[in-house]
């Protein structure tokens, strides 16, 4: 299976909706994440609203929805605070 590097952005104010950029398509996890810390450089350096994930999937269209999915916030436990 391939690894997807994609370039996400979110409007302003509207985290619930992305923007999702498939950049590059890797092999290898090595080159996948190389990639990705070489854009989060640059991006950290130029002060952008953009953030680069590397996803594992089957096909472009599973690693988008895993990328879409809505998360709960983790519940933290008293003893985790």
């Amino acid at each position: 299976m391939p690894y997807y590097l994609y370039k996400i952005s979110a409007p302003d104010g509207l985290d619930l909706v992305k923007h999702l950029e498939l950049l590059e398509t890797f092999d290898a996890f090595r080159d996948a994440k190389k990639r990705a810390k070489s854009l989060r450089a640059q991006a950290a350096a130029t002060d952008t609203d953009f953030s680069y994930k590397v996803m594992f999937a089957e096909n472009q269209l599973s690693a988008e929805e895993q990328l879409l999915e809505r998360r709960e916030q983790p519940v933290l436990m008293e003893h985790e605070r």
